[in-house]
């Protein structure tokens, strides 16, 4: 009894090679071929480069929101005095940082003094939110030490005040101006409280990137913040850094118990829920729309292997004859397609990974050919984000792509599996 060879044996291969590579005179479908295959090619590679650049402009849109913001904040909840009054402020706080700064994963740990305030300058008012802050905190943040964005030095940190750059123009004000703060919550006297009137000057304008911190914030010595703010010896909140903002979800019990009895916890992420909330809903709205791409690409193999199929119709019946059972010619055009779809994929991987790795290069390209610098384009509301290739993407179009390219082969295959041979061979 003769052995049945082996699913996928190396002559259903060869065959399928020879359908690959044959010209149109012969009964083949090259020039589908090669559109299917560019087809698929621009698709991937359409995909992996969207993809990336999204998770590029979202990394960069969390570097903004993370810059001059705490990753975790400590609150203390509400708790009575002596005097019988609410009382939220945190007398241990240095006790409480060395604790936190123990915590595996956190990075830093500063203690705050925040406030209200109105700032005026000569006939200009705004509003300010004013952060007390040690100088080596200050400096450990990156959003705000930026050199190339900065006016001032903020080595005289201790000799001042730094605002935002927002809040400069509103101010219309400049380094060393005398800026005012005015908080209604000021000097205890015998008849009440009185608001508190100081001048400080400016002696760093910093920009960090985010619209709601540039045009509101301020920073002021600790020191100087409690004694403004009647909070002499305490701290109002505690404000952590950690290694990986992204999973801070599990870092946050820890950091509460080592904080102790009336922490409350508040995470960057609740706090930029909305933002992050529409990041997911775009990434996943974008990711449909590519795949819903990829997928037309993948439907040029059906009219590839349908034209195939039809132009081999006698070949399929002699092979047929000579004994090859439905699923060894279903296995023949499975591989047909599906090496269309590898080979296409692949390319466009290769393509994707490298514009990606070199959008640098791409963006200097867009200058050459625009005649314009990039700077003028952003200025005109033009956004060059980086490309971030995430491990994670790459598969997520790779295994799209290949699972397309398969199960559409499928169903011309069957097509010309189940094709009556003696109908095949009747005229010819």
């Amino acid at each position: 009894m003769a052995k049945t060879p082996a699913p996928f044996a190396p002559f259903e291969w060869m065959i399928a090679w020879r359908y690959l590579r044959a010209r149109r005179a012969e009964g083949g479908v090259s020039v589908m071929t090669v559109i299917s295959l560019v087809g698929i090619t621009l698709a991937v590679f359409a995909l992996i480069v969207t993809l990336a650049v999204r998770s590029g402009l979202r990394a960069q849109f969390i570097d903004t929101i993370l810059g001059a913001n705490a990753h975790v904040t400590i609150y203390n909840t509400n708790t009575i005095n002596a005097s019988g009054q609410i009382d939220r402020n945190i007398a241990d706080y240095t006790e409480r940082s060395a604790r936190i700064s123990a915590v595996d994963g956190v990075t830093r740990v500063a203690p705050l003094v925040r406030g209200q305030v109105m700032a005026n300058l000569r006939q200009s008012n705004s509003g300010l939110e004013v952060f007390g802050i040690a100088e080596a905190d200050v400096l450990s943040l990156p959003g705000i030490v930026q050199p190339e964005n900065s006016q001032g030095s903020i080595e005289r940190f201790e000799q001042g005040i730094a605002i935002g750059s927002g809040v400069a123009q509103a101010l219309n004000a400049g380094v060393g101006d005398r800026i005012k703060l005015i908080s209604p919550n000021g000097v205890r006297t015998a008849f009440g409280t009185s608001p508190r009137i100081n001048a400080y000057e400016v002696v760093y304008i910093f920009t960090a990137g985010s619209y709601e911190i540039d045009s509101s914030r301020a920073y002021l010595p600790i020191s100087e913040a409690q004694v403004f703010f009647n909070k002499e010896g305490v701290a109002t909140e505690l404000e952590i850094m950690v290694d990986d903002p992204e999973d801070i979800d599990q870092i946050v019990p820890a950091i509460v118990a080592a904080a102790g009895e009336n922490a409350l916890p508040w995470t960057w992420q609740e706090r930029a829920g909305g933002f992050i909330s529409a990041l997911s809903m775009q990434d996943n709205a974008l990711f449909i729309l590519l795949a819903i791409l990829v997928l037309i690409a993948t439907m040029n193999i059906v009219s590839g292997l349908i034209m195939l199929v039809k132009n081999k119709g006698r070949d399929i019946g002699v092979l047929r004859t000579m004994g090859l059972t439905e699923g060894q010619v279903l296995r023949v055009f499975v591989i047909v397609g599906a090496s269309i779809g590898i080979v296409g994929t692949l390319l466009g991987l290769i393509l994707g990974v490298l514009f990606t790795l070199n959008i640098e290069t791409v963006y200097q390209l867009v200058d050459l050919f625009t005649g314009q610098a990039r700077t003028s384009l952003e200025e005109q509301g033009f956004i060059f984000p980086n490309a971030k290739l995430e491990a994670g993407d790459v598969l997520s179009a790779l295994f799209l792509s290949l699972g397309l390219s398969f199960i559409v082969t499928i169903f011309p295959a069957r097509r010309a599996a189940r094709m009556n041979p003696v109908e095949a061979l009747r005229y010819e």
